[in-house]
């Protein structure tokens, strides 16, 4: 529960007037028309209504101050008054029997006003909160308002006469006051139905309602009831009810003045010579590494930040201990701010991990970001490379649209070509003579540096919040590329021009693949059909997609020139997206095949293999390949995207063509001695990725496995693929720890032999070299917070705590080997999954 849910006014302190404003009246007005024509001098004729609205405000059933008009309008229908009507009497004078009696006069008849109708509206809700937005209140035609305790004209309409109307009127009023997420697109949408409802309910009850609609003052915080003098919450008759009583305590949430006064004594920085010479003793020696070893999610207690805080200086030389250190500082506190940051500087360099974790929205001074920063500058493209994605996320966090962050980002992508210029020979071989020729081969070692950085920041342009923030990034990338000249011979427009020319095709080229999508999904017919379609486009109207007037680069793969489409060797999946397999030659004469698609939201497909490709990255520098296939996977827009196609089968199609997992791998790698009559390398290359993404899609809780987005590749390595659902989700009741069927393990002999138990070791034995990685692995996800991703955005904190779950910090290595196996043991033996997996089989053979 967050401190937001106690932030609120109280009725009785707002020395304001009663303010509101009249919209306007909906519906038709019943004929005004005299039925005498000697009452309007023998003429008849059709006079335009002229209407105001009186409003009177009733407290506790009679009326309170005078009432307040609007003025005369008479253009319409509807009547639209716009009016702002303020009050002689203020919120802090009302209590709880607090009403609005609204009354529609029309004065287009003469002398005589005709009374058209009128609504009362309570000013409190049940709650006792004061009502704020637009309220559409129906009025009794004839009535005049009445404003007794027990009204007879309430403008809410009767529960048994509510409709889809009434439901949707509240939630407009509800999205108004901002308490639905606005999203542009789908809210277009969602309007444009919502008015095809409106002229559907009017037909279906013609004229015979009206309606005016009022909307009331909105303030920072909710308004609850609390009427001047002495006032008991609780009234006398509860004791003999079961009514439910909110009770509001206005010190709920905030600081104790007595402890936040001993701490601030405590962590006097008049202190602050003594604290240099403290030591800690071997209890808060022990206390002191314990809270080292927290995960970055875990907040410090009030104690251990005053530990920490008062063993500052010896904690100094123990980089671990920063982080830590800075979650302690009071940073409203100018004077303990500016000595913690001035101790920063001095304290002993931190690991990149760490630095990502002050890149976090928990961090928000300028001073620690920067130092992130810095410390991020030390690592090499490889390993930047891999938090990316991260670092372009993690500028939502920032404190300005062109913050350090995103400068560093920028300059990293070209960082050889400007510093190289001064004094080439002594950063270059002999052999290259040429500087020009020098310059433009180091560029090539930051292009894929600066295409995805192009492509990461580009999606994020279709956030309306943030939208500002990555244009600047966008467009600081832009200059920087454009201004480098690359060689001596450089003219105005030079290199630097050309290389962002080539990053621009890109997106061109996704563009034209839409167009192409576009025309192959209008094909009626089926799959054949759409194929024939694609490939007659790309020899016919479409031809330049064949041969590109020049290459363009790979955006999968910038590092690789692409020179044209293949149509003959190009496809569409059988899917309902229908996705694109489209084969690229390549300008060193090969082949590159891709898969487009367009309907779907590939970041966090592209999350998830990122992750893979880090995870696979963590295990080899332990000397651990499990030979995974982090395929590449990369989103152009919010619902566009490319991966790289692995030729493979999905074990679905290969244990119905081949019964078996074993005779599917006997067909490529037979050997009569091996084991199973495999090659004992293919064996142990399937034994090794089963491990593998067994882990894997277990530490990120990834669910919807069943047996068509589990593929095989003919050299024996398995993977993963379509990650729709992630950090526990899963369509499927009773999902497994982990995905792995029965033909698995038979295929490594069954659960008895010594290659299912080699697979049950190398599964221990990523699990715990993981485990050490398990603060890099939050603070990433950490970093992804305010993303997009569906399964992020739906719950950040949710799904990090669930993922640190996922690690098992609170057990040694050995222990985690017991609870692996045990993991293991019960995804093989679940039985429900088998079950499931049944009927997929058989929707997938009707499909």
């Amino acid at each position: 529960m967050t401190g937001n849910e106690f932030r609120f006014f109280l009725s009785c302190d707002i020395n304001l007037p009663v303010t509101f404003r009249i919209e306007k009246l909906e519906g038709h007005l019943p004929s005004t028309n005299s039925s005498n024509p000697a009452d309007l001098g023998g003429v008849v004729d059709d006079n335009k209504p002229e209407l105001y609205v009186e409003c009177a405000l009733y407290i506790d059933g009679a009326p309170f101050g005078l009432p307040m008009r609007t003025r005369l309008e008479s253009s319409g229908p509807p009547i639209c008054w716009g009016e702002l009507i303020t009050l002689s009497t203020k919120y802090r004078d009302l209590t709880t029997n607090s009403q609005l009696a609204l009354t529609v006069w029309d004065v287009s008849c003469g002398k005589n006003e005709g009374l058209i109708g009128g609504a009362t509206i309570h000013l409190f809700n049940m709650k006792k909160q004061l009502k704020t937005g637009k309220h559409k209140l129906r009025l009794w035609q004839g009535k005049e308002a009445d404003g007794s305790i027990h009204s007879t004209t309430p403008g809410k309409v009767p529960k048994e006469e509510r409709g889809e109307l009434e439901r949707l009127e509240k939630l407009v009023n509800k999205y108004e006051r901002g308490q639905i997420q606005r999203v542009d697109w789908l809210d277009r949408l969602a309007f444009k139905a919502m008015d095809k409802i409106k002229d559907l309910e009017s037909s279906k009850n013609g004229s015979s309602h009206l309606y005016v609609l009022v909307d009331f003052c909105s303030f920072e915080h909710r308004v609850v009831l609390q009427e001047s003098g002495p006032n008991l919450l609780i009234p006398a008759s509860i004791t003999s009810t079961n009514e439910l009583v909110t009770v509001w305590d206005p010190e709920v949430g905030k600081i104790n003045p007595s402890e936040h006064k001993q701490l601030k004594l405590a962590r006097s920085l008049n202190r602050g010579i003594i604290d240099r010479d403290l030591k800690p003793s071997s209890t808060e020696r022990k206390s002191i590494q314990r809270i080292l070893k927290y995960p970055p999610t875990r907040t410090l207690s009030g104690d251990e930040r005053q530990l920490l805080w008062k063993f500052r200086f010896s904690l100094m030389s123990e980089k671990r201990a920063l982080t830590k250190f800075l979650r302690c500082v009071e940073w409203s506190d100018v004077q303990e701010a500016k000595q913690a940051i001035e101790l920063m500087g001095r304290w002993e360099m931190i690991d990149v991990c760490d630095a990502l974790e002050l890149l976090s929205p928990v961090f928000e001074s300028e001073e620690v970001r920067a130092h992130a920063v810095r410390v991020l500058e030390r690592a090499d493209d490889e390993e930047l490379q891999c938090y990316l994605l991260q670092l372009v996320q993690a500028l939502r966090f920032e404190r300005s649209d062109k913050s350090r962050l995103s400068q560093f980002l920028v300059q990293r992508c070209m960082p050889a070509m400007i510093s190289m210029k001064k004094n080439l020979k002594s950063y270059l071989p002999t052999c290259f003579c040429n500087p020009t020729f020098s310059l433009r081969f180091v560029a090539l070692s930051n292009i894929e540096l600066a295409s995805f950085l192009r492509w990461y920041v580009a999606v994020e342009l279709h956030d309306p919040a943030y939208a500002k923030r990555f244009y600047s990034t966008y467009e600081m990338l832009e200059e920087n590329l454009i201004k480098v000249r690359l060689g001596t011979g450089a003219c105005d427009g030079g290199d630097g021009f050309k290389l962002w020319q080539s990053l621009v095709r890109e997106t061109e080229l996704t563009a034209q693949l839409c167009s192409v999508m576009r025309d192959v999904r209008n094909v009626r017919g089926g799959t054949q059909k759409k194929i024939e379609k694609l490939r007659h486009l790309l020899s016919g109207l479409l031809s330049e997609l064949t041969y590109f007037e020049e290459p363009i680069r790979s955006p999968l793969a910038p590092t690789v020139l692409i020179t044209g489409i293949i149509p003959s060797d190009s496809s569409i999946f059988k899917s309902a997206l229908h996705p694109l397999r489209l084969a690229f030659r390549t300008a060193n004469g090969g082949c590159c095949k891709i898969i487009f698609k367009k309907g779907d939201d590939l970041r966090q497909d592209q999350l998830v293999v990122q992750m893979v490709s880090l995870m696979d990255r963590l295990l080899k520098l332990e000397n651990l390949d499990l030979h995974l296939t982090p395929y590449r996977v990369l989103a152009t827009g919010h619902d566009e995207g490319m991966m790289e196609f692995i030729p493979s089968k999905s074990l679905a199609q290969i244990l119905s063509e081949h019964r078996s997992i074993t005779s599917y791998l006997q067909k490529f790698h037979p050997d009569e001695e091996g084991p199973f009559g495999i090659t004992a390398t293919c064996l142990e290359t399937f034994i090794k990725s089963c491990a593998g993404y067994s882990v894997i899609t277990y530490i990120l809780g990834i669910g919807d496995r069943h047996l068509d987005n589990l593929l095989l590749r003919d050299d024996g390595r398995l993977f993963h693929v379509d990650f729709g659902f992630i950090l526990g989700r899963d369509p499927k009741p009773f999902p497994p720890p982990m995905k792995l069927c029965k033909e698995m393990v038979e295929a490594m002999g069954g659960a008895e032999s010594q290659y299912y138990t080699r697979f049950k070791s190398y599964c221990c034995e990523a699990y715990n070299i993981l485990r050490k990685s398990s603060n890099l692995i939050l603070n990433l996800f950490h970093l992804m917070a305010g993303s997009n991703i569906p399964d992020i955005a739906s719950d950040p904190e949710k799904g990090i705590l669930k993922l640190q779950e996922k690690f098992r910090l609170d057990l040694d290595d050995e222990d985690c080997i017991h609870f692996f196996q045990d993991l293991i043991n019960e995804s093989v033996s679940a039985l429900f999954p088998q079950m499931v997996e049944t009927i997929h089989r058989w929707a997938q053979y009707w499909r």
